[in-house]
């Protein structure tokens, strides 16, 4: 597992088939690089921005039979016949990163998951050569719904970067100023809040779960544990009344007994 945003992705793991681990170790490499010029460090945004800006030309310099200075990437676009909108997608969210802290409803936080988190899908079923309609819309629901989830396990880390997730529209909704994230929480709503984002997290995981079903394998097994790792997630926050600031929910050992446990029924 990674960091940050990409934590709640497989990456490489035991359960990918050999043939297809380079290609997903690149496509992680690329994210992970990408994601850490628009987070880490002090760097002025407008250095941020070049550096998206080269990694976005060497994706176009991929797209035209170059290896761009990324030959693993190079190789795996090549091999598996990769779309590039996906990766392009993904730059475009991190650039939005450096720019955009808050969201002002969740038509807008959406669009943002939808070019920083279902890219990653669709690069997999890419990878596993799935090219359905519905199989596409079962990953976005599964990689927004787990970006979800980790927006919300990370109230309080983004909050520390300047960042709010949880949209604007729904903080006025339950009555709850930015400056209770500033406060760790306390607010007589902000348990209620935090139930109603976890909920629509939920949603979101539940309604591509089919999608594990739908691929053969150990893919397959591999997806039922994320997913289940997704919604592990949720429930911990819903039991913490929504203190992701003194009680941030991790994943365990005994937590992964139970996702194996549920994978297999699921």
């Amino acid at each position: 597992m990674g960091v940050g945003h990409y934590e709640n992705f497989p990456v490489a793991s035991w359960l990918m088939p050999a043939r297809l681990r380079p290609a997903v170790r690149a496509i992680y490499r690329f994210a992970r690089t990408a994601d850490d010029i628009a987070d880490e460090g002090d760097a002025p945004d407008a250095d941020r921005l070049a550096s998206l800006a080269a990694l976005q030309a060497a994706i176009d310099r991929i797209g035209s039979g170059e290896d761009g200075g990324w030959p693993d990437l190079a190789a795996a676009v090549r091999e598996h016949r990769l779309p590039l909108a996906p990766l392009r997608d993904l730059l475009s969210a991190f650039a939005q990163d450096v720019t955009v802290r808050r969201y002002v409803d969740y038509e807008s936080l959406l669009d943002y998951c939808r070019r920083s988190a279902n890219p990653v899908g669709r690069l997999m079923l890419a990878l596993h050569r799935v090219d359905e309609p519905q199989a596409a819309q079962w990953s976005d629901g599964i990689c927004t719904g787990l970006q979800l989830a980790n927006f919300w396990q990370d109230v309080d880390l983004d909050w520390g970067k300047g960042r709010v997730y949880l949209p604007q529209a729904e903080l006025a909704r339950f009555g709850v100023e930015e400056s209770a994230i500033a406060r760790g929480g306390r607010h007589r709503n902000w348990p209620a809040l935090m139930r109603a984002q976890t909920e629509r997290a939920r949603r979101m995981l539940e309604s591509g779960a089919p999608l594990a079903r739908r691929l053969p394998g150990r893919i397959g097994w591999e997806l039922r544990l994320v997913i289940q790792g997704g919604l592990r997630i949720l429930e911990r926050i819903d039991r913490v009344d929504g203190d992701v600031f003194r009680r941030r929910p991790r994943l365990q050992a005994a937590d992964w007994l139970v996702m194996a446990t549920r994978a297999v029924a699921s």
